[in-house]
């Protein structure tokens, strides 16, 4: 019994071990709801599926740590979007502009469905249009054969 309550205490304190680091208190609850607000536009660079604010990779806490600082010194959301573009390139937006070095991002999808449909298109009008095998006359008689006596379906050999 007493083995069963220590493995389960063990167990207990190892979940508590891969927890992680607990996010820091906020100590004025606004300036960490506009940093959540931009660090929500802006994609992870080590992750890239995620935001930076749902990312807990290094280098997201440390951008996020870098828009909290430029935001206690004053600068707008706009500001520091703009800074981060600067910096790393259009690809920090999670939404990136339509613009001519995006246009392949935001169209490739759409030109991949239409290449896909234009290449069934060809594919299934050149299996209609395909060569008909012609029969021989004795291929003729035996299919009509077989066709009038279904009970006669054995091979002639």
């Amino acid at each position: 019994m007493m083995r069963t309550i220590a493995l389960l205490l063990l167990l207990a304190l190892a979940g508590a071990a891969w927890s992680g680091e607990p996010a820091a208190p906020a100590a004025d609850p606004r300036l960490e709801e506009r940093v959540t607000a931009v660090a929500s536009e802006l994609r992870c660079l080590v992750c890239q599926n995620q935001t930076l604010a749902d990312s807990n990779a290094p280098l997201a806490v440390d951008l996020r740590e870098q828009i909290r600082e430029q935001m206690q010194k004053g600068a707008s959301e706009r500001d520091i979007i703009d800074y981060m573009v600067a910096r790393y390139g259009d690809f920090v937006l999670y939404r990136p502009p339509f613009k001519a070095t995006t246009v392949l991002l935001w169209t490739g999808p759409l030109l991949l469905m239409l290449l896909g449909l234009v290449v069934l298109y060809f594919r299934l009008t050149r299996r209609r249009a395909g060569p008909q095998a012609e029969l021989s006359e004795a291929e003729r008689m035996r299919a009509k054969t077989l066709l009038n006596d279904p009970g006669d379906a054995r091979p002639r050999g």
